[in-house]
C-alpha cells in the first residue's frame, strides 16, 4: 500500500482539494467540525480505488471529472458514518471522540447532511455523464439505507441467513465501492464491457473488505479500528464468522446459538458464549477463507484491462484487503 499511495499522492491531493473546497463554510460550528474531520481522513479506500481504476480503465492522466467523482464517494461515505455514529450511539470513531458524542445526535445528523449536499454538488459540476452519475450515487443512498435497516430488523430476530449477510454487507459497503468504480471508469470514457467489470470487480472488493472488518470484530485486531472486540455481537450483529461457525454444527445448536443472539440485548454477558462458541467451531478462520474467495472472484474481473502498472495495483489492492490488520 505505501508504494501504492506514493504512486497516487499527486490525485490524492488532488481529491483532498476538492473535497476540502467543497466542505469551507462561514459558519464557524460547521467548519471548525469539518476541518477537525479533515485531520482524521481514514484509510481514502474509495479515492485510491477510484484513481487505480481511471488510470487502468481509460488514462494515465484522468480529467477534472475522476478527482470530482472520487472526492464525491469520499464525501458520501463520511456522510453516512456521520449518521451511523447516531444510529449506533458510539461515541469513538478512528479512535477519537465522534461528533456526536461532542456535538449531540442533531448536529451529527445535520453535519452528515452537508456533507450529502457537498456530494452531489461536486457531481452536479463535472462535464460528462453528469445525470448517468447522479443516478448511480441516488441509487447507491438507497442500498445504504436499506441496508443498515435490514441489519436494524435482523438483529432483533437472531435469524440473519448468509442471504440476508451478503445483502447487508452489499448495502452498506460493496454499493459504494460498486458506485466509486462506476463512475471514475465512466468519467475516462471506458468501454460499457469495461465499466461493467470495474463495478464487479468493486462489488467483490467491497465484499471482502467488509468481511475482513466483521472479522475484526472476533480479534483483538478490533482496538486498531478503534471500537471494542465483541461490539457487532453486542448489537445482535450475525456476522461472516458466526454464519461460518453456525455451518458446523446441528440444526438444533444453530436454533440455541441464535436464540442466544436474540437475548444479547437484554443480557450482553451471552455474548461471550457466542463468541466463544465461533472460535471452537473455528469461525474466524472459514471466514477468512470465505473472503479470501471474494478477493479472487475480484482479481478474475480485472482480466478485462491491458496489462500496465495500474492494473498491478488494482490487483495488489484486492490483496491489501484481505491482508491488512486494520
Amino acid at each position: 500500500m505505501n508504494e501504492i499511495l506514493a504512486y497516487l499522492k499527486p490525485g490524492l491531493e488532488q481529491v483532498n482539494s476538492f473535497i476540502d473546497a467543497a466542505l469551507r463554510s462561514d459558519i464557524e460550528l460547521l467548519d471548525s467540525t469539518n476541518r477537525s474531520l479533515r485531520e482524521h481522513p481514514g484509510k481514502m479506500m474509495r479515492p485510491i480505488l477510484a484513481l487505480l481504476v481511471a488510470e487502468a480503465a481509460g488514462q494515465a492522466t484522468p480529467p477534472e471529472d475522476t478527482y470530482r467523482y472520487a472526492a464525491a464517494t469520499e464525501l458520501l461515505h463520511n456522510a453516512t458514518l456521520l449518521h451511523d455514529d447516531v444510529v449506533d450511539g458510539a461515541t469513538e470513531r478512528r479512535g477519537i471522540p465522534t461528533v456526536a458524542s461532542l456535538l449531540g445526535g442533531s448536529a451529527a445528523v445535520l453535519i452528515g447532511d452537508y456533507w450529502l449536499q457537498k456530494c452531489l454538488r461536486l457531481i452536479l459540476g463535472a462535464r460528462r455523464e453528469t445525470d448517468r452519475v447522479l443516478r448511480l450515487f441516488a441509487q447507491t443512498l438507497g442500498h445504504l439505507t436499506e441496508g443498515e435497516l435490514l441489519q436494524m430488523q435482523k438483529s432483533t430476530t437472531g435469524d440473519t441467513t448468509e442471504a440476508d449477510y451478503l445483502r447487508i454487507i452489499y448495502g452498506k459497503t460493496a454499493s459504494l465501492f460498486e458506485s466509486t468504480a462506476l463512475s471514475a471508469a465512466i468519467s475516462v470514457s471506458a468501454p460499457e464491457e469495461v465499466v461493467r467489470a470495474m463495478g464487479d470487480f468493486a462489488v467483490q472488493l467491497g465484499i471482502a473488505f467488509q468481511i475482513k472488518d466483521d472479522i475484526f470484530d472476533y480479534s483483538d485486531a478490533s482496538e486498531a479500528l478503534g471500537k471494542p472486540v465483541g461490539i457487532d455481537l453486542l448489537e445482535q450483529k450475525i456476522t461472516q464468522p458466526l454464519l461460518c461457525a453456525l455451518e458446523q454444527v446441528s440444526p438444533e445448536e444453530q436454533k440455541r446459538i441464535r436464540g442466544l443472539v436474540a437475548k444479547i440485548a437484554d443480557q450482553p454477558s451471552l455474548a461471550d458464549e457466542v463468541s466463544a462458541f465461533v472460535k471452537e467451531h473455528g469461525g474466524v478462520s472459514l471466514a477468512i477463507a470465505e473472503m479470501d474467495k471474494h478477493v479472487e472472484l475480484a482479481i478474475s474481473f480485472l482480466n478485462v484491462l491491458p496489462d500496465s502498472k495500474q492494473k498491478g495495483y488494482l490487483e495488489r489492492l484486492a490483496r491489501f484487503v484481505g491482508q491488512r490488520e486494520k
